[in-house]
């Protein structure tokens, strides 16, 4: 019997006991469940670092909006399929006070999640040409992404970018759009999980490739304005979020709710569509629609008879945040800058014990510190290494799940953490390490 940190028998049973086939190739919300089992029979608390939830209590402005919509009485009223004016036109506001791209208000659309946000658009774009069928990935990716595709039947294609960062990115892009099966491109920017952010080059690559072969661009902006090496943080005033809006003009934006405004619980997110992508006809969707203007059958094609609208209350909520930010009288880059000093902190607890950063440049440049980090240990492929930290109180997800080619690699968030944890985490990788020394 093997002494670990968190009892050894215990966390064997318990992994026996769930069912998983392969721990190191579970589900974030699988890992999650397993974590909450393993706390609950030890009675020790974990280094969390598994779901990406926020760790910040939520913005004051949508709690304030959201309960007066409650007491006007709003619950009893359906809201719009394409959400309410107010929103709408903050949405408008935002995008261009903060990315200084042009959206009318008709195409930005509140939605319940990113999450849907992005399944309405994975249907929706693979309908639009008959002799297209696929989306391509730049990975790593949100492996939910990827599962939402198996549920609705898609095929995709994917790549990690992590030697193709650069003038490298054209080529390989374009080996995949010159097969002429791609109808559109996701990718996450900054990038869940590895936190490497496109640079205006990439994006300038990928913009022009778009225009070229006629590709739409999803642009997943989950973590907006949290590349904190810049400070895009004042309304109407550069630097603003880079974005692919800037090289071509046919993009869905999602932008969500939930980690820069913590505001998760609600389930609302932001799907904002270009003016030129609203309008556009597609000839094609009238085999599954009876409308082939891309807005029209997004609203009342697809969205419609997914959720019937997005919580009425909540719209409310968003349009209050959106308001005060839009009006400088909310931070809300300031606001989740502790993810970036804790990952600083966790990051150098971890190469001080023997780890490696995974995922570590953008070009040339050293990687942000943000609400992810990517971690490995010598002799560890990341399933097996995510497996034995839970002997030893530290749970996350492997990088082989998102899509990664770095198959030595795990993600860790740092939101959950609390700083008055850093001391166990430190303990527990000084433990480890001395059970696996590397020499």
């Amino acid at each position: 019997m093997r002494i670990t940190p968190i009892d050894y028998s215990i966390v064997h049973s318990k992994i026996k006991e769930s069912g998983i086939a392969n721990i190191g190739r579970a589900s974030i919300r699988e890992i999650k469940k397993l974590i909450d089992n393993i706390e609950q029979d030890t009675g020790q608390k974990f280094i969390r670092m598994e779901m990406g939830i926020p760790g910040l209590p939520p913005a004051q402005a949508g709690v304030d909006g959201q309960i007066e919509a409650l007491r006007n009485g709003v619950a009893a009223i359906y809201p719009d399929i394409h959400g309410i004016a107010p929103l709408k036109k903050e949405i408008s506001r935002f995008v261009k006070l903060f990315m200084n791209i042009d959206v009318s208000a008709e195409g930005c659309i509140p939605t319940v999640g990113s999450m849907q946000g992005g399944f309405a658009s994975f249907l929706t774009l693979s309908r639009i040409y008959a002799k297209r069928n696929t989306t391509l990935f730049i990975d790593p990716g949100f492996p939910v992404h990827k599962q939402q595709h198996k549920v609705l039947n898609l095929p995709f294609e994917s790549f990690d970018v992590y030697n193709f960062r650069g003038d490298k990115l054209h080529d390989k892009l374009k080996s995949y759009l010159d097969k002429g099966h791609i109808h559109s491109i996701l990718y996450s920017n900054p990038n869940n999980p590895s936190w490497i952010c496109f640079t205006e080059k990439e994006l300038k690559i990928i913009g022009d490739l778009a225009n070229e072969y006629d590709i739409v661009i999803m642009e997943d902006l989950a973590y907006f304005g949290m590349d904190f090496r810049q400070d895009f943080s004042k309304p109407g005033q550069p630097p603003y979020q880079p974005s692919v809006a800037n090289y071509t003009d046919k993009y869905i934006l999602f932008i969500s709710s939930s980690k820069a405004f913590s505001y998760a619980g609600e389930r609302i997110g932001m799907m904002v569509i270009s003016d030129v992508m609203y309008q556009s006809h597609f000839p094609d969707l009238k085999r599954f629609y009876p409308n082939d203007q891309f807005g029209y059958t997004m609203i009342f094609g697809t969205l419609y008879p997914l959720s019937s609208g997005t919580s009425h209350s909540a719209q409310y909520g968003l349009t209050a945040i959106l308001k005060a930010a839009n009006e400088g009288k909310f931070d809300f880059v300031e606001e989740v800058k502790e993810y970036g000093e804790k990952a600083h902190i966790m990051k150098k607890i971890f190469t001080d014990n023997g780890f490696n950063i995974v995922y570590d440049k953008d070009e040339d440049q050293p990687i942000a510190d943000g609400f992810y980090f990517t971690y490995a240990y010598p002799g560890f492929t990341g399933v097996e290494l995510l497996e034995e930290m839970l002997y030893y109180g530290i749970s996350a997800i492997s990088l082989d799940i998102t899509g990664s080619e770095r198959h030595e690699g795990i993600r860790a968030c740092t939101s959950l953490i609390k700083r008055t944890q850093f001391t166990d985490l430190e303990d527990r990788l000084k433990q480890f390490q001395l059970d696996h020394p590397t020499q």
